[in-house]
């Protein structure tokens, strides 16, 4: 219809975004919310409104908070990993270099024998230096993250829930 509030940002060709909209939210409470905002406000609500019904869909607990908690847990997951592979470069880094004798001690030649610091040798698997860490398939998390293709998606595994079990 002309003059249709919802026709700017529901386009035709994305049938599913105002469904999971209106499945939510309700055509009658969208419509209220846009008649109040600015219309520059509009597209970001409508927007928003969209992501957060997609995420309601496929998990009705927990919405947008199970992907944001999922999104933490694995930058902490990966904070981790980083202190560490900082930490064995450091620690490897300094077993390269010997300290230099004192400047104040003065052993006559041939008192003190020096025997070289064995180099460790890297037999191509790793061997804590790179820490290899779970491999994270976003086909087993629940939501569509915004980097992924929905098409990839698995939702055979856990049935969509957000709270708990093992998606990462």
């Amino acid at each position: 219809m002309p003059g249709c509030i919802f026709a700017p940002y529901f386009p035709p060709e994305e049938p599913q975004k105002f469904a999971n909209v209106h499945k939510i939210f309700g055509a009658s409470n969208v419509t209220k919310l846009l008649n109040e905002l600015l219309p520059h406000q509009r597209e970001d609500a409508v927007n928003s409104l969209a992501y957060e019904a997609e995420a309601r869909v496929r998990d009705p607990v927990y919405g947008c908070v199970g992907a944001i908690s999922f999104l933490q847990r694995q930058v902490q997951r990966l904070q981790k990993e980083l202190d560490a592979a900082n930490t064995d470069l450091l620690r490897y880094s300094l077993a390269d270099i010997s300290p230099p004798p004192p400047a104040s001690l003065s052993v006559p030649q041939g008192m003190i024998s020096v025997q070289p610091i064995p180099q460790r040798q890297f037999s191509g698997r790793n061997e804590g230096f790179y820490r290899q860490s779970p491999t994270t398939t976003y086909s087993s998390f629940p939501y569509s993250l915004p980097w992924t293709d929905t098409s990839t998606v698995d939702m055979s595994e856990g049935g969509g829930g957000g709270g708990g079990g093992n998606h990462m």
